[in-house]
């Protein structure tokens, strides 16, 4: 997502305007006033998502008790906003703001499972190293905690497990994190994406029970716990790996939850990390060659039509 141009905030004046002190005096009021409601949900404020997914944290560890330790997390978390300020000094010569990298720690945090400490520190620079190295044309094609987990649990399966949790018959911690997790990402204008998750995951799973012949309840359980909580409202709907079209985040979303059904079959209990893994970054390699193919089409007709000229 390219940054607009930067805007002078004191334009010289155009020709035949005065520039008048009750201008500076408007422009001076205007930077003091607080900050509007709808800005404090937009994906300008860097603090809106951190805020959330430590509600998630504190309302699943008082309920169920979802961490293994609050120190792993800590370490998690720490280890993250340490290699991400190291890097972004290292890539780009500067600090970069932490707020990316709390939510790939505590991300971390939550949905590791391992009695050792190591694999959360691990994951953590995996995850946030993964921004800085894997990258095309600009654009980093895994979110980082999702590329991190499933790393994890593809090479060290044997020490390393996932956060499967489910809120159970306690449904208010559930309501809340939902209608609250709703309202954020209908106003960070992404509610769309998860809403077509959901949407397949349920038909799927009724999909699933007529195929198994499992009960339609335990199929779609694991959609109730904190796990997915995480993955639906920050996975999948990640700004920095999604594609740009509504349109494509919506079919996306739908391929995830498609090949998630596929592994699901194949008794993966880790099917919506590896589904993601895959899906998100092919995504995104399409949708590049398909600007590039369409810019190189319109730079050709441009220089056609200078010829005939």
């Amino acid at each position: 997502m390219n940054a607009p141009p930067p805007i002078d905030p004191h334009p010289l004046p155009a020709h035949g305007e005065r520039a008048s002190g009750a201008s500076d005096g408007a422009e001076r009021s205007r930077r003091e006033r607080p900050a509007k409601p709808s800005r404090l949900l937009s994906l300008d404020n860097p603090y809106v998502v951190p805020v959330f997914i430590t509600a998630i944290l504190l309302v699943g560890h008082a309920t169920f008790g979802i961490l293994e330790g609050y120190d792993r997390t800590l370490l998690a978390i720490a280890v993250s906003i340490a290699v991400e300020l190291a890097l972004g000094r290292l890539f780009y010569g500067k600090w970069v703001h932490p707020a990316s990298a709390y939510i790939t720690g505590i991300s971390v945090g939550i949905l590791v499972r391992s009695p050792a400490y190591w694999p959360y520190a691990l994951c953590s620079a995996l995850s946030i190293t993964s921004k800085y190295v894997l990258r095309v044309k600009g654009r980093h094609l895994w979110n980082p905690s999702n590329f991190g987990i499933s790393a994890m649990l593809f090479l060290a399966g044997e020490t390393v497990g996932s956060l499967s949790i489910q809120w159970g018959n306690y449904l208010w911690p559930m309501l809340v994190i939902w209608v609250l997790g709703a309202f954020i990402i209908w106003r960070l204008h992404r509610f769309h994406i998860t809403a077509t998750y959901v949407i397949a995951f349920l038909a799927y799973a009724w999909l699933r029970s007529v195929i198994t012949g499992s009960p339609w309840q335990s199929e779609i359980a694991p959609i109730t716990g904190p796990m997915y909580q995480l993955f639906i409202f920050f996975m999948i709907t990640d700004p920095k790996t999604t594609v740009r079209s509504k349109t494509g985040q919506c079919v996306v979303a739908f391929a995830v939850a498609s090949l998630e059904m596929v592994l699901r079959l194949q008794q993966n209990v880790y099917a919506p990390y590896y589904a993601l893994f895959i899906v998100g970054p092919v995504a995104l390699l399409i949708e590049m060659a398909l600007g590039s193919y369409r810019a190189r089409n319109a730079s050709r007709r441009a220089s056609d039509a200078g010829i005939v000229r």
